[in-house]
């Protein structure tokens, strides 16, 4: 079942709000990229990316901003693990000493962190863990709107990359906009407790994209999430976002 077509329709967010993460399935790095392509750099923890620069003092590769449209274009979710943390130049890395590389390599390695992953030095914003990207995903985020806005970014490139077609079998032109992060406060509840959110089971129709949501609870193991994903069909929704086509906006139904 682990394939990243499956990927494109549904994504599961759990957030955990102690710890400044985010646990997710079906958001992609090409999807995170496009919500924030102004980073300036990537410290890459784990990686096969091949055009990489080198840093002496960490013994590590990391991406620029002259590089970084590349990476978003490859195929991440072949490298198995993909990990890294941003920073802003690389005199920051120069400044680590031992213990912080050391705690940066250990997040990359088991997945989770000694302490709360956000170091001065590098003044960094994210720590992205993933596993064949886009199927499991740990994110932390300094700021959880950013979370938001990720999400937000996810949602409308699902849709916009299924897109609908015309009488004729082309595609229409895109035309569905991110989602407004206070479109998504309503659900902050929900994704502590761990929720789904539906692309593939999403209603298409002249007037509106109604796309359901509901509350699964906190999964680590994304087999299990899918399987009880996948058992949804006749419970009711706990809530949905609608795209209204007439004036163009998002709006958010809470249960």
């Amino acid at each position: 079942m682990k394939n990243r077509v499956a990927n494109r329709g549904v994504i599961y967010a759990h957030m955990n709000v102690v710890d400044q993460y985010v646990l997710s399935y079906g958001i992609e790095f090409h999807e995170f990229y496009h919500a924030f392509s102004d980073l300036p750099n990537l410290l890459l923890l784990r990686h096969q990316f091949d055009d990489g620069n080198f840093n002496l003092h960490t013994l590590l590769e990391y991406v620029d901003s002259e590089s970084m449209p590349k990476l978003s274009e490859d195929d991440v979710y072949e490298y198995g693990d993909f990990c890294w943390v941003d920073f802003e130049d690389e005199e920051a890395l120069n400044r680590l000493d031992g213990q912080e590389i050391a705690e940066l390599l250990y997040l990359s390695h088991l997945k989770t962190h000694l302490r709360l992953p956000f170091y001065r030095k590098l003044n960094n914003r994210f720590v992205y863990l993933s596993h064949d990207d886009g199927w499991f995903n740990k994110t932390y985020y300094r700021s959880f709107d950013d979370f938001y806005k990720t999400l937000g970014v996810s949602i409308s490139s699902k849709l916009n990359e299924k897109g609908e077609k015309t009488f004729f079998g082309l595609k229409k032109k895109k035309e569905i906009p991110s989602i407004p992060i206070e479109i998504l406060y309503p659900f902050i509840e929900d994704m502590k407790e761990g929720m789904i959110i539906s692309i593939e089971r999403a209603i298409h129709t002249r007037a509106s994209v109604e796309i359901p949501i509901w509350i699964i609870g906190d999964y680590y193991d994304m087999d299990e999430m899918y399987e009880e994903y996948e058992g949804l069909y006749n419970r009711p929704l706990d809530g949905k976002i609608v795209f209204d086509r007439k004036v163009k906006e998002w709006k958010a139904f809470v249960k």
